[in-house]
């Protein structure tokens, strides 16, 4: 269905929660009362209890948020990164709704659904660009892959039994080789995700860098590296090991040839985040992992 209205939002929703479908009539009411357009996936439209004057798209395409002002997202951190992908190509802002565990990429809970929906009628938001990575894989110098991601990506082991052995690289010079399970190569964004799990630093979303992290190393120095925005990292695999895997963002794969050499820069293109307040990373970090502040002493006597 076609409309005809001045303003349009994309909803982007996992349809497999109860809360989600809940979530997004309740949004999708909130919209069209105010007189904005909805757009959905028609695979996600059979789900939802929508009214006829939503419209319905077929494929998720950059395309497919051709003239919409906003991406809202209901769902935990995994919807978040598959809106990701869609609205960092067509430099759509993107509106997180968290109806997961943590989610830290996104900027409002079930429980703001009101307040969101106003914010949005009234343009009461603002903009952040938040860094990607490109990735490159290379094989005897030529490049047999290329992909981006918004929080890490990763090379991993395949098989349980056998460790990679790699060389970690720094803007062309090694730094150190290892046994490892893998290697995470992640943004400030990521440093909350894989990388943290791997027993990576936590880094400020507005900190400009790039993180290394391995996982199980078998190797006395194999620290967390943080580097400049603008390093090239590298993890080079030895040519007598197995093949690994290559994993963005955990959702897009694919195999790793023996001897394979993986490069991770700077994206080219920001993924865009909506925002509606100016809390601080800060508390938002204590918030999320419920973080004791009032110290192992107690309260002051």
């Amino acid at each position: 269905m076609t409309q005809n209205r001045a303003r349009t939002v994309f909803l982007l929703a996992h349809t497999g929660r109860p809360a989600a479908i809940r979530s997004a009539e309740l949004v999708v009411k909130g919209l069209l009362r105010s007189g904005l357009g909805v757009r959905v996936l028609e695979d996600e439209a059979r789900d939802l209890p929508l009214p006829d004057d939503v419209e319905t798209v077929k494929e998720a395409t950059p395309q497919c948020l051709d003239d919409c002002e906003l991406l809202i997202v209901l769902g935990g951190d995994g919807t978040l990164l598959r809106g990701a992908e869609f609205a960092r190509a067509s430099g759509v802002p993107m509106l997180g709704v968290n109806l997961g565990r943590v989610g830290f990429l996104a900027e409002a809970e079930r429980d703001d659904l009101d307040k969101v929906v106003d914010r949005v009628v009234n343009r009461a938001y603002e903009v952040e660009e938040r860094m990607t990575v490109d990735v490159v894989v290379h094989r005897n110098g030529d490049i047999v892959h290329t992909d981006w991601a918004l929080n890490e990506a990763a090379v991993q082991k395949v098989s349980a039994e056998r460790m990679l052995e790699v060389v970690l690289e720094i803007d062309g010079r090694p730094v150190t080789g290892f046994g490892c399970d893998g290697i995470v190569c992640a943004t400030p964004t990521g440093s909350t995700a894989y990388a943290f799990s791997a027993g990576g630093p936590v880094v400020w979303p507005e900190v400009e860098a790039l993180l290394m992290v391995p996982i199980s190393a078998h190797a006395l120095f194999a620290k967390p590296l943080v580097t400049s925005p603008d390093s090239v990292l590298a993890v080079e695999m030895l040519p007598h090991v197995p093949p690994g895997v290559l994993w963005c963002d955990g959702r897009r794969t694919v195999e790793l040839p023996v001897g394979a050499r993986v490069e991770v820069r700077r994206g080219a293109v920001p993924v865009r985040l909506a925002r509606l307040h100016h809390a601080s990373f800060t508390d938002r970090l204590v918030a999320k992992f419920a973080l004791p502040v009032s110290g192992w002493r107690g309260a002051p006597q």
